[in-house]
């Protein structure tokens, strides 16, 4: 019996794009006599016509899936979402923006077949990205690397085939606060890069600004990474050994010379700069308490609004 294989699209808003990612993917994939393909597209609470585009593709073609997601969750819900139901013995993720070449995948079959879990493509270059979001890429990877044991792939995205294995695993893991980049590092396994020049958007406008990459920063160093803490901790030692050492000088000048009332401007700009190291060692602290409060609620993950045709909830209870 043939091997069944996933190719698994989160979309959010993507109606300019879904039919040529359709036809551009069947067509590489008809190509693969091996396998059986699975087409499994993750709406994400899509605000255009995505999922009706996705309907009728599903009507030409049955190997065309779809879970319509009750809501927008957010991208890093949506591909837990579609591993959840993904059936295939290996699982592609891909964007249907076309960024990442599909004709990638039959060279990632070939690798799994050879025995890794993990076939990822790495960036060699990214057109249509902009200095300053490759500058702060670059400098966010440099930091979560330094501030992690975990070996964090640098310059690769979601673009990349899963074994099984792999996928059960990621399944296990049920956080709401998600850095799947990261999980896919921490899953370990068998790994194989591939390098790949990253096209611009054929059609559409990216969902990722850059507060929401900002936010996906801090969701990966606070998810692998408790070194904020240890930093504003360490701060806060630093700042103490000196403020013991400036008491000490002060009270001696005092003792030995007298004091007349002067050094207002000093003492303000101590006072306020000890007081903003105090509020940002608590803004940390901050982050960190609202991830243990999320994860306390004991929320599922997610919502369905549809699965193929049936109106479902929800598939898997959180472990």
């Amino acid at each position: 019996m043939s091997k069944v294989i996933t190719i698994l699209a989160p979309a959010y808003n993507e109606e300019e794009v879904i039919d040529a990612f359709y036809e551009r993917v069947v067509n590489v994939c008809n190509h693969i006599h091996e396998y059986n393909f699975e087409f499994l597209f993750v709406n994400d609470g899509s605000k255009d016509r995505t999922i009706d585009l996705i309907k009728s593709l599903r009507d030409q073609d049955k190997r065309v899936s779809f879970v319509d997601l009750s809501r927008n969750f957010g991208k890093e819900t949506a591909m837990i979402a579609g591993l959840d139901y993904a059936k295939g013995d290996a699982v592609i993720i891909i964007d249907v923006d076309l960024q990442d070449p599909p004709e990638l995948i039959p060279q990632m079959i070939d690798y799994w077949e050879q025995g890794y879990d993990d076939v990822y493509a790495k960036r060699k270059s990214r057109a249509g990205e902009t200095w300053i979001k490759k500058w702060t890429s670059a400098t966010f990877y440099k930091i979560l690397q330094k501030t992690t044991r975990i070996p964090i792939q640098k310059d690769t995205g979601d673009f990349r085939l899963l074994d099984r294995r792999s996928v059960n695993a990621l399944m296990e893991m049920r956080e709401t606060q998600r850095y799947t980049k990261g999980l896919f590092s921490w899953i370990g396994y068998n790994k194989k890069e591939i390098l790949y020049d990253r096209d611009p958007r054929v059609a559409g406008t990216t969902k990722w600004n850059y507060y929401k990459l900002l936010d996906l920063a801090i969701e990966g160093i606070t998810s692998f990474s408790t070194a904020p803490l240890r930093f504003s901790a360490l701060i806060g030692i630093v700042i103490s050994i000196f403020a013991f050492i400036y008491m000490f000088i002060i009270i001696g000048k005092t003792v030995l010379f007298g004091e007349s009332v002067i050094g207002y401007p000093s003492l303000m700009s101590v006072i306020l700069f000890i007081g903003g190291i105090q509020l940002l060692s608590l803004g940390i602290i901050g982050e960190y308490l609202g991830r243990i409060f999320n994860e306390t609620k004991n929320r599922p993950l997610y919502l369905v609004n549809e699965y193929n045709d049936d109106r479902v909830m929800v598939k898997h209870e959180i472990k």
